[in-house]
């Protein structure tokens, strides 16, 4: 889903009319807004300063911003206005003063302005303006930050509404009170997903005096003239039915008009998640089936070892006629004893580590086809979620 900038400059214009902003300047790739303090305090994210205001009661300064919804438009339109000024513009007079043009902010033919810093360094060029006066340049395209955090400013400031039918005039001079009937409407989003998806907006009406359903209760708000303020002369009713109790009903009207809906696409969701599922088992049922390779263990081969020297037969002295022969031999078994226990314990190390590197993988590999499973169970699966995302309270005649 995405919004053309016409789309999300009608948006922006809406959310900023309703809150009574102040638009300075208009045209079809931007506009310049003065916010009202209900749009200030939602979209400038300062806390401390509108607490300061709050506790002090000092006049509050709203911000100024210039939301531009199509930026190569804009740009255009701003490089084809400076180049008609250009053309209209008198021509440039030679200063004699050496200033090269530099005139610290003042309209050519005007002196310059004494300043502070001009006295010391001679003409300084003028600083950037800041303060209230100050209009801040964003770009509000699909997918902004600015134009999410309205999302999120209109979805949370009308959520839940209370509007009353405004009268006719003569009924403000009517001799008896106009009576109103209690409303509760709530729009639901429901959504239909596997691999696919489609949203469907119900909006649904309960009378809280009769309990009365109504469908597409929007058609009949759009024919009414709706405003925050009662009116003069009028009555509001006693609701016989509890806000609960009609949330309920709702709920249950909804429902049951969703179990009457073909659900042959789910079916046929399930079927490709089923045989997603068995490809990847297949894929995955040679790793899932690997056993653990065995290795003997160090105490087994260390006992061996020792096994090995103990069946060796202790060199017995002889006469010192033949010491040196039985020496030297003596020295050899030694030397072979110790270079077949330093290859056994190398051995186990190496195996060691190989079978602990292959568990390792092996709970990697489990890990990764949960993981997958999961996920296709997730993207494939057939469900269906229901979602209030705004409701109100609507007191009509």
């Amino acid at each position: 889903m995405t919004m053309s900038p016409h789309e999300v400059q009608a948006y922006v214009l809406t959310y900023l009319e309703s809150l009574d902003c102040q638009i300075m300047e208009r045209s079809p790739a931007h506009v310049t807004v003065k916010l009202s303090p209900e749009a200030d305090k939602a979209l400038t994210n300062r806390p401390y300063y509108w607490g300061f205001v709050e506790r002090t009661g000092a006049p509050a300064e709203t911000m100024s911003f210039t939301f531009i919804f199509d930026p190569d438009s804009y740009q255009q339109a701003i490089e084809a206005a400076e180049a008609k000024a250009a053309q209209t513009s008198p021509p440039v007079v030679t200063d004699p003063a050496g200033t090269n043009g530099v005139t610290n902010g003042n309209t050519p033919g005007e002196p310059p302005k004494d300043t502070i810093l001009g006295r010391y360094f001679g003409i300084t060029p003028s600083l950037p303006q800041l303060g209230p006066g100050r209009i801040l340049r964003e770009d509000v395209v699909y997918g902004s930050r600015r134009l999410q955090q309205i999302f999120g400013a209109a979805r949370e400031g009308g959520a839940f509404v209370n509007l009353f039918e405004q009268a006719a005039k003569r009924q403000l001079r009517a001799t008896a009170p106009a009576v109103y009937e209690p409303w509760l409407g709530v729009c639901f989003k429901v959504e239909f997903a596997c691999d696919l998806k489609r949203e469907e907006l119900h909006f649904l009406g309960i009378s809280l005096r009769s309990g009365e359903i109504i469908e597409k209760f929007g058609t009949k708000l759009n024919r009414r003239d709706l405003s925050p303020r009662l009116a003069e002369n009028m009555h509001v009713q006693t609701a016989k039915v509890s806000l609960s109790d009609a949330g309920a009903a709702l709920e249950s009207h909804l429902t049951n008009r969703l179990q009457k809906l073909d659900y042959s696409w789910a079916e046929k969701a399930q079927e490709r998640l089923d045989l997603e599922l068995d490809v990847l088992d297949t894929y995955y049922e040679a790793v899932l089936r690997e056993d653990m390779p065995e290795v003997e263990s160090t105490e087994n081969l260390t006992s061996g070892t020792e096994t090995g020297h103990s069946d060796r037969t202790t060199p017995v002295l002889l006469r010192p006629v033949i010491a040196l022969t039985n020496a030297e031999s003596i020295g050899a078994d030694v030397e072979l004893a110790a270079e077949a226990a330093v290859q056994i314990d190398t051995e186990t190390d190496a195996e060691e580590e190989k079978a602990k590197q292959a568990a390792i993988d092996r709970e990697a590999m489990k890990l990764q086809y949960e993981t997958r499973r999961t996920e296709m169970i997730w993207q494939y699966e057939p469900k269906v979620k229901v979602t209030a995302i705004s409701s109100g309270m609507f007191h009509l005649r």
